[in-house]
């Protein structure tokens, strides 16, 4: 699983990257005040620049419970086929999400994107809990 979270790390840190971009273009547009950043609060902000910021905030919600299964599945060697599958399973859907977040920020699709990706995660935590019992028989 380690490679499926420094996937998830990879893509944290492009849309991080992204939106700092956004956040730059912004200012030198006139659109942002540099006083908006202080609480990220009180202004009518660029649509792009709300998407990409409630993306990486969406980066820090369900994916904690990937890193945090992830960390268990190595500390307890329990890595399996499964738990690697719905790994990047789980990876691939928070790309998805976050490129129609991104881009045409369809809802629907978004949506499903999430819905996916969140049985993903409880699959991998069923997962777990499943190799964790049969180890320990």
């Amino acid at each position: 699983m380690i490679y499926a979270m420094f996937a998830m790390v990879l893509l944290t840190f492009t849309v991080a990257a992204q939106l700092l971009r956004l956040r730059l273009k912004a200012l030198k547009a006139g659109h942002v005040k540099m006083s908006y950043f202080r609480l990220n609060l009180g202004a009518d902000i660029p649509d792009k620049m709300a998407q990409a910021s409630r993306n990486y905030s969406n980066l820090f919600e369900i994916p904690t419970l990937f890193y945090a299964a992830g960390a268990m599945s190595s500390a307890l060697n329990l890595d399996n086929i499964t738990l690697i599958v719905l790994s990047w399973f789980f990876v691939a859907t928070r790309v998805v999400h976050s490129w129609i977040h991104l881009t045409n920020n369809n809802v629907t699709r978004r949506f499903s994107a999430f819905i996916v990706g969140n049985i993903c995660i409880l699959l991998i935590w069923g997962q777990l809990v499943w190799s964790y019992s049969v180890q320990r028989l």
